[in-house]
């Protein structure tokens, strides 16, 4: 798969805010992605957010 930055992606589980939907702020050999509920950021290794991700809901970063 192919993510950009300002892409929201669905996650596998969810948040203990509830919300399943981060947007991803950097992409690289980490991602660093903020919840859409709560606004929390993390950072995850490329390995494990691609095994996370359900689904990309919009992509946000597609600049021609």
């Amino acid at each position: 798969m192919d993510f950009s930055v300002g892409d929201i992606v669905q996650m596998k589980k969810t948040h203990p805010c509830g919300s399943d939907k981060w947007e991803v702020l950097r992409v690289g050999m980490d991602f660093r992605m903020k919840c859409c509920g709560c606004g929390h950021m993390v950072m995850l290794p490329r390995a494990k957010f691609e095994k996370s991700v359900k689904k990309v809901v919009s992509e946000g970063g597609k600049a021609d």
